[in-house]
């Protein structure tokens, strides 16, 4: 479930820093860009280690799938986290920022571990190939575009709230046409979240306030974290061959 936030939680709008060209500009901005996916691929490393250490842990996998409880906790956990990080990121420190990210990343593979069970390695890897290809384009077109892209955003951010309230009325009335209607919606939305969020970390390269640029580097990689994951599982359900 993805929670993007217009600023990423932050009180006070992006202030540009001044620079003496254009080159220097792009220059500055490449390398904060470079360190959010830095970011974003290491919460992928950490998912993708913690996913494997549940898959063969059998106490973990009681915990997560033998009592609702640990279930429960784990998918609390990280609703917690993110919530938190949002509502806090004006208060705390970059460092606890980052421990956040990292742990939210870890409590994610617990629960990834257990679906990722379900399919076969080799359709596993195609569809992270597809989704990695996907968020490359997308992410480019939003890092590129000259065009404002925050309407695209609000009208993704509607149609990622809409997702959800269909996605809880399906839940009771297990409807495989809504099903598959869903999926292919939620490919479209967070295709288009990928692009607006990556418009809108570059805004936060430019922040005159360092530490307000640090902690949107995490901010936007956990953005962009959250739409890769997602996007991830919806083309799960088109590619991903069960065992």
């Amino acid at each position: 479930m993805d929670f993007n936030q217009q600023n990423y939680g932050f009180t006070n709008e992006p202030r540009s820093l001044i620079f003496h060209s254009e080159e220097e500009q792009n220059l500055h901005v490449s390398k904060y860009m470079t360190k959010v996916y830095g970011w974003m691929f290491l919460a992928l490393m950490v998912t993708a280690l913690a996913s494997q250490y549940v898959a063969s842990s059998e106490t973990l996998l009681n915990f997560i799938l033998g009592n609702k409880l640990g279930f429960w906790v784990v998918l609390l956990g990280q609703l917690g986290l993110v919530f938190y990080m949002t509502a806090r990121i004006d208060k705390i420190s970059v460092s606890t920022a980052t421990a956040l990210f990292f742990t939210y990343a870890a409590l994610n593979g617990l629960v990834f571990g257990v679906i990722l069970m379900a399919y076969t390695p080799a359709s596993l890897l195609t569809v992270f190939a597809i989704t990695a290809g996907t968020f490359g384009a997308m992410s480019a077109i939003g890092y590129f575009t000259k065009a404002d892209l925050t309407s695209l955003g609000q009208i993704m951010f509607f149609g990622l709230i809409g997702l959800i309230i269909a996605s809880v009325v399906n839940f009771f009335l297990k409807s495989s046409a809504l099903y598959w209607i869903l999926s292919y919606v939620g490919v479209a939305v967070f295709m288009g979240l990928i692009a607006y969020d990556t418009q809108k970390i570059k805004a936060y390269a430019l922040h005159e306030n360092e530490e307000i640029r640090q902690k949107g580097a995490i901010m936007g990689a956990l953005a962009l974290y959250l739409d890769f994951i997602n996007l991830f599982i919806y083309l799960l359900r088109f590619f991903g061959d069960r065992r």
